[in-house]
């Protein structure tokens, strides 16, 4: 059987307290295990995976990683929210903390770009559902307008039904 899906992510950080107040603020995970401080593994709210985010303290030190700016590694990493509101929810939650870096309308998806406190870029996506996809929901890149997209699918619809979500 091949790969179905990413199961978790881990991250190198320099302070483990600050990137759990991170995400679990922004993003709302939740701690499952923090190991005296060096480590913590995080939930996504609606997961019952055993983690979805590890993070692993390396210290203040620590310089930036250089991937994408003249060595190969791992651009971002996207979740998936269920519905436009709560994207729009996690828009206030960036901008609070000075974290959100950029807004897109892929058609098909609509996203939002942040850097959290280590500078590591993630994108947080809410995708059309396939009974929904039309002509217009092709592949590009545009400026989000998140209010325009809620007015357009309602903002309790939930997204990637048939696209990343199973039709029961």
């Amino acid at each position: 059987m091949p790969v179905q899906r990413l199961n978790h992510a881990v991250l190198y950080v320099r302070d483990v307290a600050r990137s759990v107040d991170f995400y679990t603020g922004a993003l709302e995970f939740r701690v499952i295990t923090n190991m005296g401080g060096k480590a913590a593994f995080l939930q996504a709210a609606d997961s019952t995976n055993d983690h979805d985010l590890g993070l692993f303290e390396v210290g203040a030190q620590a310089g930036d990683s250089p991937a994408g700016r003249g060595t190969v590694g791992l651009y971002h990493l996207a979740w998936e929210v269920d519905t436009l509101g709560e994207l729009r929810r996690v828009r206030e939650a960036l901008v609070e903390r000075g974290a959100l870096v950029g807004a897109s309308d892929h058609g098909s998806t609509k996203a939002l770009y942040a850097h959290d406190p280590d500078g590591i870029e993630f994108e947080v996506s809410w995708l059309v559902p396939a009974d929904l996809l039309d002509g217009t929901t092709g592949m590009r890149t545009a400026v989000l307008d998140l209010d325009a997209e809620i007015a357009r699918y309602g903002a309790d619809t939930p997204g990637g039904i048939g696209v990343s979500v199973a039709v029961r």
